[in-house]
């Protein structure tokens, strides 16, 4: 190798190990012959891929073929780390600039067809390479300018700095391998224990989909944490509502739960699990009153984690994982709210508990007090702030619909004194609907609190005039009093909006009776 060749192979690994070492570029990709390599910037996400080469090229249409050639390499990476757009810096070192014409080559940048690609081509000369690094310190504005000073060039001299661009791209390959490998899971598979287990002992309580069984294991249930049962907000993390809830909840944390678990250790992971349920069983708390349990908040809570992990290494992020979490976590929200009977505001509750816990600890073996402890402030400021509203605000607002799901299952159960001690205490402090009155009604009469029962229907058929059940129950009450023409008035109405046949029969029953008394 004769001199000038040591000086621009000298020149080549400098520039190279400038943006390695200074400004977190790493090695994609080299060349067998070592004479060209491609490099990514690590913690830039808007920082160009850089191509830098060393050859001269001699002709100017031979340059284009390259710059293009460049553009199709730049849509293979692109492609390969999901990225929107690639900018590609492409840096040629060279003795000898083209024969013929060619800086109109390098003056705009190239774009690929579908304008996803970008390629800026630049030459440094080695006979004024001091002024082709100074230009590429402009077009690449990096956060620690390339500085070379000149110094031994020789062969030792050369072979050291390639050594080091290698060893410090390996070795930073390493690292961001070892961010995936912190730890090995063991409470997911707790979890997915526990859960199975919960499963099983709801099923032979009296059934997963049974209201009042999944009340009894603590499902979220407004009612009661207004009562003071706040282990409610932690106890349906682990219950589900049937079996393919169960196995949809149990097939995500099975997948996603030990990649969260080894990048941030099994403690770090318990934290963010159980923070993330706890805060979709409190985000559902203030915004639904319908019962509900399940893992979703806490599992939304590892998609939170993941997003935080995206924050710090968005390239890494994307490069790996991050546009499949994106896509996953959007289809589910846009399913959540385009479906009923899906807890929406749990799952984003979990979201953004996961991703605010998992900011209070980071990653394990970096510190970052500051930023930690604004994370671990905003999480508890956010968590009793509703839950101050919630226990303030949501029990003036709680419908119905919850109270009238556990009354009927008391009804269906026979347990009509609980259902009506529900029920009235629900009235004491809120507006029912006719189904509440309906129901309070009903167990009032197996209770036979006739006059009562009596009372409660006539509200239920004046809030919902087409309530036929309640009025044919009110005309039973009428008829059981002697009263049969307004038994028969309450009878016909009830047919108005059905032909049960039990209907008829006391209808058939009345007109029989007015008929004997005439």
């Amino acid at each position: 190798m004769n001199g000038l060749d040591v000086k621009r192979e000298w020149l080549f690994w400098k520039i190279a190990n400038e943006l390695v070492e200074k400004n977190n570029y790493r090695l994609l990709k080299i060349s067998s012959n070592q004479n060209e390599i491609w490099m990514e910037n690590v913690s830039q996400k808007h920082a160009p891929v850089i191509r830098l080469t060393n050859h001269d090229v001699d002709w100017s249409n031979r340059l284009q073929q390259e710059i293009e050639w460049t553009a199709r390499n730049g849509e293979n990476i692109r492609t390969a780390f999901h990225k929107r757009n690639v900018k590609v810096q492409n840096v040629y070192i060279s003795d000898f600039p083209p024969v013929d014409e060619y800086q109109f080559r390098l003056e705009k940048p190239f774009t690929s067809l579908d304008q996803k690609v970008e390629v800026t081509s630049i030459m440094i000369l080695m006979n004024d390479w001091q002024n082709g690094v100074h230009q590429l310190n402009s077009l690449l504005q990096p956060p620690s300018p390339i500085s070379i000073n000149e110094s031994s060039e020789d062969e030792a001299t050369v072979e050291g700095l390639q050594q080091s661009v290698i060893q410090t791209s390996a070795k930073r390959e390493e690292t961001e391998r070892g961010l995936f490998e912190f730890g090995k899971p063991f409470f997911t598979y707790i979890f997915l224990g526990i859960q199975v287990i919960m499963f099983l002992l709801l099923e032979i309580s009296g059934g997963s989909t049974n209201s009042e069984t999944l009340i009894k294991f603590g499902a979220k249930y407004n009612p009661l944490i207004l009562q003071g049962e706040w282990w409610r907000f932690f106890a349906p993390i682990f219950l589900h509502i049937g079996l393919l809830h169960l196995l949809m909840n149990s097939l995500a944390l099975y997948f996603l739960g030990p990649a969260v678990e080894k990048i941030y250790g099994r403690l770090r992971f318990l934290w963010i699990y159980l923070f993330a349920g706890f805060s979709g069983s409190v985000a559902s708390f203030v915004f639904s009153d319908h019962l509900s349990a399940g893992a979703s908040g806490a599992i939304f809570g590892c998609f939170g984690a993941l997003l935080y992990f995206g924050s710090v290494y968005p390239n890494l992020f994307f490069r790996t994982m991050g546009t499949n979490v994106l896509v996953v976590i959007a289809i589910n929200l846009v399913f959540g709210f385009t479906s009923s009977g899906i807890d929406n505001a749990g799952h984003i509750g979990g979201l953004i508990g996961g991703f605010l816990a998992t900011g209070a600890v980071h990653f394990p073996k970096q510190k970052k007090l500051r930023k930690q402890l604004l994370f671990l402030l905003i999480s508890l400021a956010a968590a009793a702030g509703f839950l101050f509203y919630g226990y303030r605000y949501s029990a003036a607002n709680q419908g119905p619909d919850s109270v009238n799901i556990l009354a009927q299952e008391y009804i269906q159960d026979k347990n009509y004194s609980d259902a009506q001690n529900l029920l009235e205490d629900y009235l004491s402090s809120h507006e029912g609907n006719a189904l509440t009155y309906f129901f309070l009604s009903f167990a009032e009469m197996k209770e036979e609190a006739y006059p009562s029962a009596k009372e409660h229907l006539q509200k239920a058929v004046k809030l919902e005039p087409s309530f036929h059940e309640a009025h044919y129950n009110l005309a039973l009450l009428y008829y059981d009093e002697g009263d049969y023409d307004q038994a028969k008035k309450e009878v016909e109405k009830a047919l108005q909006y059905s032909d049960d046949k039990k209907y008829k029969t006391l209808l058939d029953q009345l007109e029989s009776l007015s008929g004997s008394s005439n």
